[in-house]
């Protein structure tokens, strides 16, 4: 359902940021910033930029590895 809205609010033109651990949403991205390798003070590090194919593909990161799946 999440995927629907956010599809109505892109094609009417907005720009859409969602914070997300779903992969079903992320492989809907059009880009992903990955910040880990941790969370909390453990994180902060950009760790991947780039679309959801380009991690699937090339990223060594936790997210990378569940996006795969």
């Amino acid at each position: 359902m999440s995927e629907i809205w956010l599809d109505s609010l892109i094609r009417r033109g907005n720009m859409v940021i969602v914070i997300e651990h779903n992969t079903d949403v992320m492989k809907l991205a059009d880009y992903i910033i990955d910040i880990g390798p941790g969370g909390g003070t453990s994180g902060g590090e950009v760790v991947f930029t780039g679309t959801p194919i380009e991690m699937m593909e090339h990223a060594d990161t936790i997210t990378a590895k569940y996006l795969r799946k």
